[in-house]
């Protein structure tokens, strides 16, 4: 079974996603289990700080590098294969190859940044990847930690029921269809592409490939 582990100020955040649909599902199969880390129970301060003014001065505040190294090792399980990530603006970008490649590891643990970022010597001693969702800068980390969870657990093998609900794998474009053949809007009408209904499977495939070349 695959263990996720998000280090997180929010836990229910990712409580609520996963919890839900195809990985819910995946949960109770015991293909996969998912467990969010409140980062503020490894504080050692009195009102469970764990972010700090950074050094050098600037705004915002820094999460401290000890209690998220306490919470990694709290959290990582002994005799596993461990990958450590830190979701981070400037990270490396998230790709399927990249999420393909987690499928090896035993655990994978997640730290979500926030605020101005992770102290890092935290991401030094853990020797974490540094990992981004995209060009763009968002509050927290929850929902790239929600992404990569997500884009990793596809390639397990059950999840998804059979692989070949990979979209990535199917030969097809990102224009689908189903019913009604004609659905009117507006008083006008959008009708499903005439091959699709032809039962010319070598024709349908060919269609796809097609529309999926020039969506790229």
């Amino acid at each position: 079974m695959k263990l996720f582990d998000v280090i997180t100020l929010f836990p229910e955040t990712i409580e609520a996603y996963t919890s839900a649909s195809i990985l819910g599902r995946a949960q109770k199969a015991k293909l996969l289990k998912i467990k969010a880390h409140q980062l503020r129970d490894a504080s050692k301060h009195k009102w469970k700080q764990v972010d700090f003014r950074p050094y050098g001065g600037g705004p915002g505040m820094v999460l401290e590098a000890e209690s998220i190294v306490k919470s990694v090792e709290k959290a990582r399980k002994k005799n596993k294969k461990v990958k450590v990530i830190v979701t981070s603006a400037g990270g490396k970008p998230l790709t399927n190859v990249y999420a393909r490649s987690l499928t090896k590891f035993d655990q994978v643990i997640i730290v979500c940044g926030r605020y101005e970022g992770i102290d890092a010597r935290a991401i030094k001693i853990l020797k974490a990847d540094e990992v981004s969702v995209g060009p763009y800068v968002l509050t927290g980390g929850e929902v790239p930690a929600l992404a990569i969870i997500d884009a990793t657990a596809r390639h397990i093998k059950g999840v998804l029921g059979k692989f070949d609900s990979l979209e990535e794998g199917r030969v097809a474009s990102h224009d689908v269809y189903t019913r009604p053949e004609v659905f009117e809007y507006k008083e006008k009408k959008y009708r499903v592409p005439k091959v699709l209904l032809s039962g010319n499977h070598k024709l349908i495939d060919e269609y796809r490939s097609k529309r999926r070349s020039t969506q790229k």
